[in-house]
């Protein structure tokens, strides 16, 4: 989302790099380039006139004009306003002295309110809660129906009542929580095309029933400056306790993400990443921040990273790797467990200095399906020894997997090369021991 204003910045940061000493002249000249690359990143403008002032308040300073690196100060600063703009520190969300917590999520309807509740649900039940999805949208066709859908594939209850107000469904639905276990009551109300009287008066009333601990506000990051609209009208009637974002993996200019704490007050607190139900996460300005300015996110690579890997499978990984059984049948085990932590494009950009160079680099998703399909049609003895693999097995292997022979020589290429790869960066020659005056491979 953050691609064309984190070329601009860098190359920003790029020429005063290139200056042993900065001028007053030469920090304006920076401020009006960051000016313009925040415009139009579609950041409203009077959030911009006020961040380039204490940019501009800050960079005009001693700490820069004396310090012996000025563009790495300047740097420093813009990093640090950007953390604030976005937040300051990650929000988290509120918890219930006495369960059940009650989150009531809001938003215009196409805002992904229902897909997020779910994401929501899913992202509690992974830190070992169980969450009740409460089908608070009675007027939508097929929205009950949906949010049913989405539980019964999560394995998260449901609660609806046919023939019920929105107002009487999350009333009960308290009492149901409470009598069943439930620590988590997620509300998913109604939405409209557009804020109205109507809307706003069953959300009003939902509150004051209810009392929910959490009202989050739904907002699409592709709706740009109408989000930052949107969520100042929705805080100003209910006064929400924080925005969860989604498709921050689009491609839309970023703008709604820099504007609205800003503009509203609230933080954001979650943020959809991907369309898969995992594709929930918290929101970290400074992490944020950090991608923003090209310097990547190598926490949050290590958390994705942690959630999907098992710990037990990278033990036995390990031992194998010291005995020199890796085999075709670990290289499936390692690339299903590297596609649970998202798409490659974003993790690559979360490692530092890689967003740049990727920026035109294009991932073929579709050919790590192939690679897992030709696995998956060899026989375990032809993954556990791919020399084997002949003229007649390639061919009926390919049969097999909608693949060429072409497509499965240059997998067993590359399958040699991942595991010279792979003993470099443990460390090992063949017979297990320890490359002597081998450099850490980072």
């Amino acid at each position: 989302m953050f691609e064309s204003l984190t070329d601009k910045l860098q190359s920003v940061f790029k020429r005063l790099r290139g200056r042993g000493a900065l001028t007053e002249r030469d920090v304006d000249e920076a401020l009006r380039e960051i000016r313009l690359a925040l415009l139009e990143a579609d950041v409203n403008f009077r959030v911009v006139k006020d961040f380039v002032a204490k940019l501009r308040a800050r960079a005009v300073g001693q700490e820069v004009m004396q310090s012996l690196s000025p563009a790495q100060q300047v740097i420093k600063i813009v990093n640090e306003q950007l953390v604030e703009l976005l937040g300051g520190e990650a929000a988290k969300m509120a918890v219930a002295s006495r369960p059940p917590t009650v989150v009531m999520l809001v938003g215009l309807q196409g805002s992904g309110k229902t897909t997020s509740v779910g994401k929501l649900a899913h992202m509690l039940r992974k830190q070992g809660k169980n969450p009740l999805l409460v089908a608070a949208d009675v007027k939508r066709p097929a929205a009950v129906e949906q949010l049913q859908a989405l539980g019964g594939q999560l394995g998260v209850k449901v609660f609806s009542l046919s023939g019920q107000n929105p107002v009487g469904v999350c009333k009960n639905s308290i009492g149901f929580a409470q009598s069943n276990g439930h620590d988590y009551v997620l509300l998913d109300t109604a939405g409209r095309l557009h804020i109205d009287e109507d809307l706003m008066a069953e959300l009003k009333e939902i509150k004051s029933t209810v009392s929910p601990h959490e009202i989050l506000l739904v907002v699409d990051a592709m709706t740009g400056q109408d989000a930052v609209n949107v969520a100042q009208q929705f805080n100003e009637t209910l006064d929400i306790d924080g925005v969860l974002l989604t498709k921050l993996d689009g491609d839309a200019r970023g703008g709604a993400a820099l504007s609205v704490k800003a503009v509203t007050g609230k933080p954001i607190k979650l943020v959809g990443t991907s369309e898969k139900m995992d594709g929930l996460e918290p929101f970290h300005p400074d992490r944020m921040a950090s991608r923003i300015l090209g310097m990547g996110d190598v926490l949050s690579f290590i958390e994705k990273a942690e959630s999907a890997l098992d710990e037990e499978k990278a033990k036995e990984f390990e031992r194998k790797l010291r005995q020199n059984e890796f085999d075709f049948e670990d290289y499936l085990d390692q690339l299903q467990q590297m596609r649970k932590m998202g798409p490659l494009d974003q993790l690559l950009g979360m490692i530092p200095g890689m967003g740049s160079k990727l920026k035109d680099v294009q991932i073929d998703e579709g050919e790590l399906g192939k690679v897992e399909a030709i696995i998956r049609s060899m026989t375990p003895e032809e993954r556990r020894a791919p020399a084997i693999l002949n003229g007649s097995r390639k061919r009926r292997i390919a049969n097999g997997s909608g693949a060429t022979t072409q497509d499965i020589n240059r997998l067993l290429k590359q399958f040699e090369e991942a595991k010279k790869m792979i003993r470099a960066f443990s460390g090992m020659d063949q017979r297990g021991g320890k490359r002597k005056g081998m450099p850490f491979p980072f």
